[in-house]
C-alpha cells in the first residue's frame, strides 16, 4: 500500500503529521510544567536521548537495506544484458537456419525484461513481461532443438548453457525487483519518529520555550530521510532509479546485428 502512494506525498504527509506532534507535544508539556520539577525535566530529556538513539539506528538499518537491494538490483542488469549478449554470440555458432530466429527472439527478449523493470508495482504488468519471458526461452530452446545435431556439437552444448544462465539470471533479477524492504519497517520508523518528535515538543513545553524552527526543520529532514529510503527502495520510480542502460545497449546491438 505504501509504495502506491508518490513519494512526494509521503514526504508532505510526514511533514505535516510530524509538525502536529510537535505542536500537540508543546501544548501538553506547557500544561504540565512545574517550574520546580527539575526530576521531571531530567526524566523526558533522557527518554529524548533513548528515542533519538533508537531513531537513528532504525534509519541506518534501514538506509543499508534499502541500498543493498538498490546495488544488487543495478548489478543484476549488467550481468543480465552480459548473459542475453553472450547467448546471442553463441547463437552464431548454430546453423545458419537458427541464427536469424534466435537472434529475434533475444530482442524480444530484452524487451520483456524492460518491461519487467517498468512494470514496478503493477501486479499484472509483471506476470505478463514474467510469462512472455518463460515463452521466448521454451521457443529459443524449441528453435535451438530443430536444428540440433546427434550428437550435440561443442557449440550447441556452448548455447544451450548460454541460455540457461540467461534464464537464471532473469529469475534472480526478478527475485530481487520483488525483494523491497518490508512495508512494516517503514511503520515502526514512522512510530519512533513520530515519539521521538512528541518527547521533544514536550521537552521544549515544559520549557515554555517553543524553538519552532529547530523541531520543524528536525521534522523536515526526517521527513526528507525517509523519502529518500522509500524512493530508493523502488526501482523504476521516483528520483533514484535503477539505470537500464546497459540492457537497452545490449537490445540495440541486437536489433544492428540482425
Amino acid at each position: 500500500m505504501l509504495r502506491e502512494i508518490d513519494e512526494t506525498y509521503v514526504f508532505f504527509i510526514c511533514v505535516i503529521v510530524f509538525l502536529a506532534i510537535i505542536e500537540l507535544g508543546f501544548r501538553l508539556g506547557r500544561k504540565h510544567r512545574k517550574p520546580s520539577d527539575e526530576t521531571h525535566k531530567t526524566h523526558i530529556g533522557a527518554l529524548q536521548t533513548a528515542l533519538l538513539g533508537l531513531l537513528a539506528l532504525l534509519l541506518g538499518f534501514t538506509f543499508a537495506m534499502s541500498v543493498t537491494r538498490f546495488e544488487t538490483r543495478k548489478n543484476l542488469v549488467l550481468e543480465e544484458a552480459n548473459a542475453i549478449g553472450n547467448a546471442y554470440w553463441r547463437s552464431q555458432l548454430l546453423p545458419p537456419a537458427a541464427r536469424a530466429p534466435i537472434a529475434a527472439l533475444l530482442v524480444e527478449y530484452t524487451t520483456t525484461a524492460l518491461d519487467f523493470h517498468d512494470a514496478d508495482n503493477d501486479s499484472a504488468r509483471q506476470a505478463a513481461a514474467g510469462a512472455a519471458s518463460r515463452r521466448i526461452e521454451r521457443q529459443i530452446r524449441s528453435t535451438a532443438a530443430s536444428v540440433l545435431e546427434s550428437p550435440p556439437s561443442i557449440s550447441t552444448i556452448m548455447f544451450i548453457q548460454a541460455i540457461n544462465e540467461m534464464a537464471q539470471v532473469n529469475e534472480k533479477r526478478r527475485v530481487a525487483l520483488e525483494n523491497h524492504v518490508p512495508e512494516p519497517v517503514f511503520y515502526l520508523l514512522f512510530i519512533v519518529t513520530s515519539g521521538a518528535m512528541a518527547f521533544i515538543a514536550y521537552g521544549t513545553g515544559l520549557q515554555k520555550r517553543r524553538r519552532l524552527i529547530s523541531t520543524g526543520l528536525f521534522a523536515t529532514l526526517i521527513s526528507l530521510v525517509l523519502t529518500f529510503i522509500l524512493d530508493v527502495d523502488q526501482p523504476s520510480s521516483g528520483v533514484i532509479t535503477v539505470s537500464q542502460e546497459s540492457m537497452l545497449r545490449m537490445k540495440a546491438t541486437l536489433e544492428q546485428e540482425r
